[in-house]
């Protein structure tokens, strides 16, 4: 198998995955749906992807993009969760986008 098919079939594999969490939310009618882990899924996919191949550049570094997407995602995690008086919204919404990142 062709390296550009290897990288087809992982992007291929993330978007299922991310469809099938996805697909429970937006069936459960909850926040980040199907669109938005499929997003989440395939982006991380293309930045792990991403960083393999930066990472026969000699001085690189294979795990700061990593890094930085689990960052990335944290801060965007932290922007679904809600707070309204002793009522906390969001806690599932931002784990999901947090899994689904690391899934991809």
């Amino acid at each position: 198998m062709t390296p550009f098919n290897e990288d087809l079939l992982r992007l291929l594999i993330a978007l299922a995955l991310g469809a099938a969490i996805g697909l429970e939310r937006e069936l459960s009618d909850k926040a980040a749906g199907l669109r938005t882990n499929i997003l989440i899924c395939i982006g991380s996919c293309l930045f792990a992807i991403l960083s393999r191949e930066l990472a026969s550049v000699p001085g690189t570094d294979i795990t700061r993009i990593a890094a930085q997407v689990v960052t990335g995602i944290g801060f965007l995690g932290a922007g679904a969760i809600m707070r309204e008086g002793e009522h906390v919204t969001g806690l599932t919404t931002a784990a999901t986008i947090w899994v689904v990142a690391a899934i991809g």
